[in-house]
Parts: structure tokens; sequence; C-alpha cells
């Protein structure tokens, strides 16, 4: 059974900085991507930014350019997304996926297409 469990949400002032962790246990494949994403009420998931498990390449929304960054740690089986110059507009729930096999980080977070799996997702709040 596949487990996407994410950390590190929390509230930061405008300008400060988050790190959330993603663990991932029980998928298999090793080539996927694993992205990020986030909803605030009443509006669709956005994908944040994706990076794939051979760790050849990501992908970032135009939100998040410059300030995210998506990183990996295959010996620990955590992706990270370092956010740094947080906004308000940034306050979101964000979720953890993993995508399907072989499905590129342009369709899963790019898309939002090909997702296989999600994490409970966690809170990150910027005051102004």
């Amino acid at each position: 059974q596949v487990h996407l469990v994410e950390s590190g949400g929390g509230s930061v002032q405008a300008g400060g900085s988050l790190r959330l962790s993603c663990a991932v246990s029980g998928y298999s494949d090793t080539n996927y991507c694993m992205g990020w994403f986030r909803q605030v009420p009443g509006k669709e998931r956005e994908g944040v930014a994706g990076i794939y498990t051979t760790n050849v390449g990501h992908h970032y929304a135009d939100s998040a350019k410059g300030r995210f960054t998506v990183s990996l740690d295959n010996a620990k089986n955590t992706v990270y997304l370092q956010m740094n110059s947080l906004k308000p507009e940034d306050t979101a729930m964000y979720y953890c996926a993993a995508g399907a096999p072989e499905t590129s980080c342009s369709v899963v977070t790019g898309l939002g297409l090909g997702v296989h799996y999600w994490g409970q997702g966690i809170q990150v709040t910027v005051s102004s």
C-alpha cells in the first residue's frame, strides 16, 4: 500500500520561508513524477512543482519559479519543497502527489493529470 505523508507546514509572515517534506512508502516503481499541488477553498487544485524520481529534471508552475525549489532524497524516499519569499497568496493546503509510472511532470503537475496517489495535505498560511 502506498503512503504519502507531508510535514513542515505552518504559519509564516510574508517574505519568510518554509520547507515541506513528503515521505513516500510502498510505491515500487522507480520512474515517476513526484509533485506538489496546492488548493484554496473554492478553487481548483493547482500544480506547483514536480520532480522525477530519477532526478533528471523538474517542472515548475509560473507562480513558483524563482521562489520555490523541489528536490529529492532517494535514500530517504522523501521529496521536498523549499518555499522562499512567501506571499499571502501562497496560503493554501499543499498536497504531495505521486504520478503514474513513465508520466512526465509536465503532465502530472503541469496539467494535473496522471496522479496515482495523494498525500493528506498540509496547511501553509502566509500572513501579511
